[in-house]
């Protein structure tokens, strides 16, 4: 009869492994998404990604999807028609203010809102290690950021109302008034090979 006090067989078992926290690039590298590192952001990985996320969630109208990478060239654009005199520094960070949704995709706000702070300490890490790889300070100034989000909320105007579905009415109660918009306002969404293309041309000539 065996000894009830004796102890179990030993049965050797691997410690749980740790859940992936990077994602591999076309260009090869991976990105951590916890503790990233500028050395492995590259410019044509940002611009792929965000010519394939959907802004609205996909729910615009047209053939194809309004792309981060069109709605940041968008942004860049108001933010040189509000501040004619910006240096191509401040150009390039707006340019850049969505980098890190290539990583983390772009989620509306609501959905931001119910994740709370633990997506928005990832989502600033990565920005940081973006503006970083690109010579931009890791947080840019406060004047910098007021401007941009100001061509942000014109930009996010214009594309509930031509392309979202709001009325005016109730673009202006979420966005405000739009400021700075293109004299041609008019929004038709880009196919991804031509957001991309369009996107490294325009940081290509800001970032020399």
């Amino acid at each position: 009869m065996a000894d009830a006090t004796a102890p179990a067989p030993f049965s050797p078992r691997r410690a749980p492994a740790k859940p992936r926290a990077w994602q591999r690039m076309l260009s090869g590298r991976r990105l951590d998404l916890l503790d990233p590192s500028p050395l492995d952001v590259e410019i044509e990985d940002i611009a792929h990604g965000l010519a394939r996320v959907a802004r609205w969630n996909g729910q615009t109208a047209g053939d194809h999807i309004f792309s981060v990478a069109q709605h940041s060239l968008l942004v860049e654009d108001i933010v040189g028609r509000l501040a004619p005199a910006a240096e191509p520094r401040l150009r390039l960070t707006a340019l850049l203010h969505d980098a890190a949704e290539y990583v983390v995709g772009d989620m509306i706000s609501p959905f931001k809102a119910v994740l709370g702070g633990d997506y928005r300490l990832v989502e600033a890490r990565l920005m940081a290690a973006v503006h970083l790889r690109f010579g931009l300070p890791a947080e840019p100034a406060l004047a910098a950021a007021k401007l941009i989000k100001r061509a942000d909320k014109t930009a996010a105007f214009l594309e509930a109302v031509q392309l979202a579905g709001f009325s005016i009415a109730e673009a202006r109660g979420f966005f405000g008034r739009p400021e700075g918009a293109p004299v041609s306002s008019e929004l038709k969404p880009w196919p991804a090979v031509d957001a991309e293309s369009r996107f490294l041309d325009r940081f290509a000539a800001l970032h020399r």
